[in-house]
Parts: structure tokens; sequence; C-alpha cells
């Protein structure tokens, strides 16, 4: 139970830390943070956390890395479950936590997008759901390929977070313009849900995509690693 409400809170904080700077402070007057603070926010969110709760739980946050660890040969198939339960409820609680915070401020509203993710029409720069399937598919996969890596016994001890938090921000860098970014499907869901409609419609694509890029991270990691 420790490391499913570890779990919870960590994912409560990727939510509220990422997807809230995507709300609250992107475009904030004169001094938005823009897309490169979101990134960075999003990479912080795990940093921090996988120095707080990684000795826990591991540090998932995200049902496609603990479905890739499990393909990797990380984790148990048996905990499957509920982490993604833990993951997926600390999600929808951060984005209830985040909805109250930004329904504070006057002419908010959450159909604007509510930092959720989405291809075509609800795509930030008009992407295509190609387009959208194929990014959330290989920055999935090189995500979990880094994860794998930096996790090894054989790696450089202590350095796995940073390394880790690095890469989303960089994944972020380079795909916030197709999704939104997410390669995480409880983070997906978390603000999804309050939006409702179109963001609810497409999300079956921020769960298969990063799966399927997530258990592709896990076979490409092994077949290079594996002695």
């Amino acid at each position: 139970m420790k490391q499913y409400t570890a779990e919870f809170l960590g994912t409560f904080w990727l939510v509220l830390g990422g997807c809230g700077s995507a709300v609250l402070a992107a475009a904030f007057p004169d001094v938005g943070i823009g897309l490169l603070g979101v990134s960075f926010a999003f990479g912080l969110t795990v940093l921090t956390m996988a120095f707080a709760i990684g000795h826990i739980s591991g540090c998932h946050l995200n049902p496609a890395v603990s479905i890739g660890l499990w393909a990797g040969g990380r984790f148990p198939a048996a905990k499957i479950p509920p982490y993604v339960v833990a993951q997926v409820l600390g999600a929808i609680a951060a984005g209830g936590v985040l909805l109250t915070i930004a329904s504070g401020a006057p002419g908010f509203d959450v159909s604007g997008g509510f930092a959720s993710n989405g291809f075509g029409a609800h795509s930030p720069g008009g992407y295509s759901m190609v387009a959208a399937l194929v990014t959330e598919v290989v920055m999935t996969m090189f995500f979990l390929v880094v994860i794998l890596g930096a996790t090894d016994k054989r790696a450089p001890a202590g350095f796995a977070p940073i390394a880790i938090g690095l890469t989303l921000t960089l994944i972020h860098l380079i795909s916030i313009p197709v999704t939104n970014t997410s390669v995480n499907p409880a983070r997906s869901t978390g603000v999804a849900l309050y939006v409702g409609d179109w963001a609810v419609s497409q999300l079956w694509l921020f769960w298969i995509a990063p799966i399927v890029g997530a258990l592709l991270g896990a076979v490409a990691y092994r077949f290079i690693a594996d002695e």
C-alpha cells in the first residue's frame, strides 16, 4: 500500500506541476514561461519525485512505464493493475485541484483545452492523427530506453533521476507542438476527464501509443543491453 500511495502522490505532483505550468503559467501576461518552461516543469516533477519516492515505489508515475518495466524484466506483472489505478487516480485528483485553482481567475474556461492532449484540430500545431500516433510511440520508446539504461545496475549510481527528468524535458521540447505531449496515459486522463467532449474521444490514442512505445523501448533495450 505504501508503494501505491507513493505512485498516487508522485503522479499527482507530475500532473499538478506539469499541466499546472501549462494552464497557469505558460502564457501568463508578459512573464509567461512558454513551451520551454512547461517542458522543464514536466521534467522537474519526475526528477524531484524520483529522488523522493524512487526508493519506495520506483517512481513510475506512468502506466506505460510500469508496463515497459515489466516487458524489460524489471517489474512483476501482478503489480501493474494496482500501480496503474494509483497513477490514474493521482492524475485525476491533481486535475481536480488544478481546475479549482484555475477557476479562480476571471474568464477561465476549461473548453480551452486544460492542457489536454489531442490531434487534428486539437493539436497545438494542427498535426494529423498519424503524426500524433508516431510521435507518441517514438517518444515513449526512447523514454523507456533511457529509463532502463539509467537504472541498469551497470550505469553510474545515483544519476538516474537526472537523466530521466531531462529526457522528459527533451521529449516535451520536441513534441508539445504535435500533441501537447503525453507519453503518459495517466497524465492524459487526469485532465481530459474534466474537459470531456473531444479530449475524451481522442484519449484512446494517448493510451495505446505510449504503451506500444514502452513495449518497443523495452524490446530495444533488452536487445542492446543483454549480455
